[in-house]
């Protein structure tokens, strides 16, 4: 080998040991740390809060009356207009009444003589004329006579079929010729007093023990004089113009749905609410004067089934929490244990995350800027979502 060819060989192999050791050097640099996920908190602040229950009902009349004759006869005349409104004390029907009046003529005739009779018996048995027992005889009888006047009085009175309550009238169940009869079972027509009206709503037994509890305790203030205040939904879903406020609650538990009856009495001047109406109806029942009330977005399940919640701690690293939250409000849960004031809820972002990690923080974008201020309850502890977002 020449010493040209021997120079040109030992270049090449200090090259590659060179290269060789670039390459060393490169693969023991150390890798620089990812940087730490962002993630999207809620800052939670305690707020007054109150809680309404939102329960179906259905609307009654606050009186109703069932038209009946008291005396037999045939129906004369028919003095109302079907659907309008009657006034308590207003003629309705004219049963045929000359009979009635016949009745009355004998009766008065009857009482007369008797009553005359009685007179001079009184005279007579201070002289001892007739004896007392003749005198008694003849005042029973006066008496018997006058009762049987009243009683042909009232029956010809009765033939003037009258509106014993006001409000509006149904249909007439009978025509004029038609034969009624005291006692009878079918009604001549039904009277409704719509203003005001009942509003009967169901709620289950065991939310009104869980309330009852709660305000017991403390978690829950009662809502003050506003606490029968009761408003409405219409069926096509608009809101009631009127506020009721609750009159009584059933005193026993139905034995085949288990729930009980709340009734709440509304005013009804625009007669807008008819019997039988189905309607949405929201009692306020409770207040909270500090609740803490947090994003679903931010609370999952674990796999106990148990409620939860990521929160940024001390050095922006993530924490869970277990939650207690029985409720919802809106788009929030009523927190009652497992967060307070001040802690940074995570929203956004929990999929790139887990207990320990540390994290950038910013707003969350996928909540409202502020809770409702009151919460409707439906009766039901609504269902959390699944972990996993």
């Amino acid at each position: 080998m020449t010493s040209a060819s021997a120079r040109a060989t030992l270049g090449s192999a200090a090259l590659l040991s060179l290269l060789l050791l670039a390459g060393c050097q490169k693969e023991e640099a150390p890798k620089q740390a990812p940087p730490a996920p962002t993630v999207g908190v809620v800052t939670l602040e305690a707020q007054p809060y109150t809680l309404t229950s939102e329960l179906p009902g259905r609307t009654a009349a606050y009186r109703m009356a069932e038209v009946r004759p008291q005396v037999d006869g045939i129906v004369q005349k028919r003095l109302f207009k079907e659907g309008s409104e009657v006034k308590a004390g207003q003629q309705l029907y004219q049963i045929d009444a000359a009979t009635y009046q016949a009745a009355v003529k004998s009766a008065e005739a009857s009482a007369l003589s008797s009553r005359s009779l009685a007179e001079r018996y009184q005279v007579l048995v201070k002289d001892q004329a007739v004896s007392r027992q003749q005198y008694d005889e003849a005042r029973a009888a006066q008496l018997q006579a006058e009762a049987a006047l009243e009683k042909a009085q009232i029956d010809l009175r009765y033939t003037k079929v009258l509106a014993p309550i006001a409000g509006r009238i149904g249909r007439s169940a009978v025509t004029e010729g038609a034969l009624v009869s005291s006692g009878q079972s079918d009604a001549l027509a039904v009277i409704q007093q719509l203003d005001p009206i009942y509003v009967d709503v169901t709620q289950s037994a065991n939310d009104l023990l869980r309330l009852r509890r709660e305000l017991a305790s403390g978690q829950l203030e009662k809502a003050g004089d506003s606490a029968a205040k009761v408003e409405l939904n219409l069926p096509d879903g608009s809101a009631y113009a009127h506020a009721g406020r609750l009159e009584f609650s059933e005193v026993s538990v139905d034995e085949g749905t288990g729930s009980v009856t709340l009734r709440a009495v509304f005013p009804n001047p625009d007669k807008v609410l008819l019997p039988g109406m189905f309607v949405q109806a929201r009692l306020q029942t409770g207040s909270k004067s500090a609740a803490i009330l947090a994003p679903q977005q931010g609370v999952t399940r674990n796999s106990k089934g148990e409620a939860t919640a990521m929160v940024v701690g001390e050095g922006n690293k993530v924490e869970v929490r277990v939650l207690k939250a029985e409720r919802t409000a809106g788009s929030f849960w009523l927190v009652s244990e497992g967060l307070a004031a001040g802690d940074r809820l995570i929203t956004e972002g929990l999929q790139f995350i887990k207990p320990g990690a540390e994290v950038q923080v910013q707003p969350a974008s996928n909540v409202p800027a502020l809770a409702p201020q009151t919460s409707p309850a439906n009766g039901q502890a609504a269902q959390l979502p699944a972990q996993g977002r």
